[in-house]
């Protein structure tokens, strides 16, 4: 049954995103993709040369998640995102039709995703930035009118609960005035939600600021918050925030033989002048520990985190073919199995448990404090 769960999920597609982090490595996968699609490092510069001509009303966007509202969307912004996603497509010489970029509406679809980091970019260890990040459930948290709401990537209202987050309970919400938007990654065996990226704090939207920035003031906004990092009546479940290190071979060499108080999941590469754009993104490259060495080719310690498990032993050869320059070799994947709210890992180890995962539903909102 093991067996045929893994070649299901290996060669079943439903998305469309080019190196999903739902399926395989492309690297790693057993068959080539049949379909062609620009390199990598090809869509990155699109990109990033896309984001400085577009500017979208994210100031709007915030307050909508805020109070709930989209009647006051912003139509031009959303005009803006669709003639994105037209350039994007033609680019790409898709032979299908375009699914339309724009900014989300409701709780679905607003944290920005990552790519399995398959073109190592020449500038890693100057123009990007590293996030170890443990195994959990990707969260969007949303802290406004004195309460605070955990989104899954779906859109699900997980929970609700009072936050020393700015709006995020009745002592704190000045009104409406201040609003708090976060990426976590949540982990119920320590009740915490990891703070892997910031949106918007105390009703400053930071959507288009560069990643280096947005983690710099997120350090900061956090260290100021009295109380975020404890479970306590205001704050039943604690905030901390992740760190962010250089890309150098020292660093992740460090960051894999160092100790974590979580269980380490992967690691997200963050390209440094990236905006926060919901959806996927080659600005952002995700890889598990022992992928490190075949993909960057940096030797690591050996440890737990680095130990390689069998079937990467059995796929070094296709490791090595993807490697090899040639226009004929694309990713395996443009999509995975399934979809999971973690980042890239099942809930537990049997298959059960992760399509228990796949199933969630939204639960009761937490007794909110008296």
């Amino acid at each position: 049954m093991d067996d045929l769960t893994q070649a299901l999920s290996a060669s079943f597609a439903v998305s469309q995103e080019p190196n999903s982090t739902a399926a395989p490595h492309p690297r790693l996968a057993q068959y080539k993709s049949k379909s062609s699609a620009l390199e990598q490092s090809e869509r990155r510069l699109r990109f990033l040369a896309l984001q400085k001509s577009k500017r979208l009303n994210y100031v709007n966007h915030a307050r909508c998640l805020a109070d709930g509202d989209w009647t006051g969307a912003d139509s031009d912004g959303e005009q803006d995102m669709e003639e994105q996603g037209k350039e994007r497509g033609a680019t790409e010489g898709m032979e299908m039709e375009v699914e339309r970029r724009k900014l989300p509406k409701l709780y679905a679809d607003q944290l920005m995703l990552s790519e399995w980091l398959v073109d190592v970019p020449p500038e890693l260890d100057t123009g990007w930035l590293m996030v170890v990040c443990p195994i959990g459930k990707r969260s969007l948290i949303v802290a406004s009118k004195g309460s605070t709401a955990a989104y899954t990537k779906s859109g699900y209202c997980v929970n609700r609960f009072p936050s020393l987050l700015p709006g995020g309970n009745r002592h704190n919400s000045a009104k409406g005035k201040d609003y708090t938007i976060l990426d976590c990654i949540y982990s119920e065996v320590d009740r915490t939600y990891y703070i892997l990226d910031v949106m918007c704090w105390s009703g400053h939207p930071v959507y288009d600021c560069s990643t280096e920035f947005r983690f710099f003031w997120l350090q900061s906004k956090v260290q100021e918050a009295d109380g975020l990092s404890k479970i306590s009546k205001r704050n039943p479940f604690r905030f901390v925030s992740l760190q962010s290190k250089d890309c150098s071979s020292e660093s992740i060499q460090k960051a894999l033989s160092a100790d974590y108080t979580f269980n380490v999941d992967g690691l997200l590469f963050y390209h440094r002048e990236t905006h926060y754009t919901p959806g996927s993104t080659p600005l952002v490259g995700w890889l598990r520990p022992y992928m490190v060495t075949d993909i960057l080719g940096v030797e690591v310690p050996v440890g737990p985190l680095t130990l390689k498990p069998e079937y990467a032993q059995q796929q070094i050869q296709q490791i090595l073919e993807h490697k090899k320059p040639s226009s004929g070799v694309r990713p395996a994947y443009r999509s995975g199995s399934y979809e999971l709210e973690s980042l890239s890992t099942p809930c537990g180890n049997d298959g059960d448990d992760s399509l228990n995962c796949l199933n969630q539903k939204p639960i009761r909102e937490s007794g909110m404090e008296s």
